[in-house]
């Protein structure tokens, strides 16, 4: 039985990549950064899931990089890969699209500079699988933009968007997400050193957000557009708030992921329906009704 540790499974995607590898017949270790050795850890793992990160964007300058250089050189001592979920902050808005993996990252801005450090340091460092991904969506609250402040008031019959309606932004549903994260880890050896994969998941505007959950949740949902004064305006006393405002382009600039690669490895791989997951996303507001499809092949 092959065996993980996964760093980070408690948080979003830990979570889902450990029950998904779990699924699939892996042992799972969970890390406590508290109380365990990351060498000792490693020892007879054939992958580690790197799914941690500081807890606010304001810290992300001091605490990001220190944490997984940790990791990367840990895992190049043991000699075992590393899969990492990527997020878009790396292409800023100068990149072509659609957005891929080998598409040139000219984030300019601080948060966006950091994870092109961190990509390249663990292509200099460790085997890696960056495992790239638009916002999350997840059946239970997590305090991100989409449960926090986008469908917050979806019990009044309203979307809060935090851009302009009708422009097409990436979302990865984090069951999905696992799962193919759990494929990943499966074809590890077949891979080279450093395999950055980009995972499509959904592009859809709020307006198509609202016409989903309209037919999900059997009520009319409104998309409108969310005020941006009182947080920037709150910046510059709030340190979270400043990456919040940072980030604040990708609301209105239209993009998706390139699932060339993604298909390519994983051909079999079947998404669920985004109106399943929109539907299983907002299901603990008020008035939500949540389909149950029949299960997804497990292959």
């Amino acid at each position: 039985m092959p065996h993980a540790l996964v760093i980070g499974a408690s948080g979003k995607f830990g979570r889902h990549a450990a029950a998904a590898l779990a699924a699939e017949g892996w042992q799972i270790t969970r890390f406590d950064r508290a109380r365990d050795d990351l060498a000792q850890a490693m020892a007879g793992k054939q992958i580690v899931v790197m799914a941690a990160n500081p807890p606010s964007y304001h810290l992300w300058a001091r605490q990001l990089m220190p944490l997984h250089r940790a990791v990367a050189q840990a895992a190049r001592a043991a000699d075992i890969p590393v899969l990492v979920p990527g997020n878009v902050y790396v292409y800023g808005p100068e990149s072509p699209m659609p957005w891929g993996p080998d598409s040139p990252q000219r984030a300019t801005n601080p948060l966006g500079r950091l994870r092109i450090e961190l990509e390249q340091m663990y292509r200099e460092t460790c085997r890696t699988i960056v495992l790239t991904m638009g916002d999350f969506l997840d059946e239970a609250p997590t305090g991100g933009w989409f449960d926090r402040i986008i469908a917050a008031r979806l019990d009044r019959g309203v979307l809060r968007y935090p851009g302009a309606l009708d422009v097409p932004h990436a979302w990865a549903w984090l069951t999905d997400a696992g799962r193919a994260a759990a494929r990943l880890a499966a074809i590890r050896n077949d891979l080279p050193a450093f395999q950055k994969v980009t995972m499509p998941g959904y592009t859809l505007s709020a307006e198509e957000i609202a016409t989903l959950l309209t037919a999900a949740r059997g009520q009319t949902i409104r998309a409108t557009r969310m005020p941006w004064l009182p947080l920037r305006m709150a910046a510059p006393a709030v340190p979270f708030l400043r990456g919040l405002v940072e980030m604040r382009y990708l609301w209105s600039l239209p993009h998706r992921l390139d699932g060339t690669t993604f298909d390519r490895l994983l051909p079999d791989f079947a998404p669920t329906p985004p109106q399943v997951a929109l539907a299983e996303a907002t299901a603990h507001i008020p008035g939500g009704i949540t389909p149950r499809p029949a299960p997804l092949p497990a292959r």
